[in-house]
């Protein structure tokens, strides 16, 4: 994504948000980067198609679509991961000869068309980062995954925000009995569609990075079957592919696998650079030291802002954890909150990562209510007052001791 104006930069964007910063989508990761910084009560401008219904002086009426920009005060947002397209509800807020003002619409968002955005409640500091991200040139590479075992295929794309399934293949495999063939047939026929479908949904013209995943020998067969259709094609680009893939050990072939196959040693060498690495090593380390009860992991907003405000979140290994959806909110006072929290942990040294809930790393932290931290020295209380405020019975501590752990 880019600035429509080229004199435009980050230092130039209004952080009171009244006036409009101009973008343009160019690539399908750029959606998904339009959909973070768009937010309900927003202002969005954007070409729009509009069905006009006229009426004759006879009474008879025709339906015209017309091609007009629209201005909308943005109610939702859809984003659809698989086809990258998003899509923003609302109503108009500036009518022109084909609206009227409070009529609703709906904006499809497309790719190498501008759109203008206005801020309700101004750049903070966590929407300005993710406009960065959104304009950063150096965007990296997806890595394909295909997490695989008989007769089941992912075929993901994990870029450094988002995993997206692209395709699920799936094939009736027959029992193994004596000699095998049918069997063998069957699993032949499976790779086959794998590859087809790998190839059709995945560009490869740019080298790309390739893990293959299976319990057992599937994945290293697979990767067996692409080098051989390969050499029958005299494809070189295919027996790059299968070259260049990484075979990688994972307990099942679905989705939720990855979260073991990204700390793996072979992907951990091969993607130490890559941001979803580091994150999915930040969640390790968060449950490891919540298994020891060392003091030094805590999650829930309370306990979480408690360790903050102490500075315990800070220079010296002190990382906060905070998933995207907290800066979505159509609350004002519950967005500054957080955003003041991450400044804070900044502002002390600390390291800020906002998750991505579209992420593995993302929904493991939503599994604990969407905010944690590791502090840089042990304390053991952060939820003591808490409990101790709740009433004596019984009730008033599950209560408390509820409200310190889910948001």
């Amino acid at each position: 994504m880019r600035f429509t104006n080229p004199k435009h930069s980050l230092s130039t964007v209004d952080p009171s948000g009244e006036t409009s910063v101009s973008l343009l989508p160019t690539t399908p990761e750029d959606m998904w980067h339009a959909h973070n910084l768009i937010g309900e009560s927003d202002l969005l401008r954007a070409h729009a198609i509009r069905k006009v219904v006229t009426t004759s002086s006879t009474g008879s009426t025709t339906s015209d679509r017309v091609h007009t920009d629209l201005t909308i005060r943005v109610q939702s947002v859809f984003f659809d991961p698989a086809a990258s397209s998003l899509h923003v509800s609302g109503t108009v807020c500036q009518e022109n000869q084909y609206v009227s003002l409070g009529q609703h619409h709906t904006l499809d968002l497309e790719l190498n068309r501008p759109f203008s955005l206005w801020k309700r409640s101004g750049w903070d500091s966590v929407a300005l980062k993710m406009l960065e991200e959104a304009v950063a040139e150096d965007t990296g590479e997806a890595m394909c995954a295909v997490v695989m075992q008989e007769g089941l295929a992912n075929i993901c794309l994990i870029t450094d925000f988002q995993t997206v399934v692209k395709q699920r293949v799936e094939s009736n495999i027959p029992k193994k009995r004596a000699g095998g063939s049918a069997s063998q047939g069957g699993m032949t026929s499976f790779y086959e569609k794998t590859l087809a479908t790998l190839l059709r949904t995945v560009d490869f013209t740019a080298p790309r990075p390739l893990l293959l995943c299976s319990p057992g020998f599937v994945a290293q067969d697979f990767r067996a079957y692409m080098q051989s259709e390969g050499q029958k094609r005299t494809d070189k680009r295919l027996q790059r592919i299968a070259r260049d893939a990484v075979v990688v050990h994972s307990s099942t072939g679905y989705v939720h696998s990855l979260n073991e196959i990204l700390k793996s040693p072979e992907v951990q060498a091969t993607m130490r650079d890559k941001r979803f690495t580091g994150e999915t090593s930040l969640m390790d380390q968060l449950y490891e030291r919540l298994r020891k009860d060392d003091g030094r992991a805590w999650y829930g907003a309370k306990p979480v802002e408690r360790a903050v405000k102490e500075g315990a979140v800070g220079r010296g290994g002190g990382v906060l954890l905070i998933n995207n959806k907290f800066f979505r909110s159509l609350d004002i006072k519950t967005r500054k909150r957080f955003v003041a929290l991450v400044d804070k942990v900044k502002e002390d040294g600390g390291e800020a990562r906002v998750l991505s809930s579209d992420h593995e790393s993302g929904q493991r932290l939503d599994a604990l209510g969407g905010i944690a931290a590791i502090l840089t020295y042990p304390i053991f209380d952060l939820d003591e007052d808490e409990v101790e405020e709740g009433d004596d019975g019984e009730e008033g501590g599950e209560a408390a001791e509820e409200g310190a752990m889910i948001i």
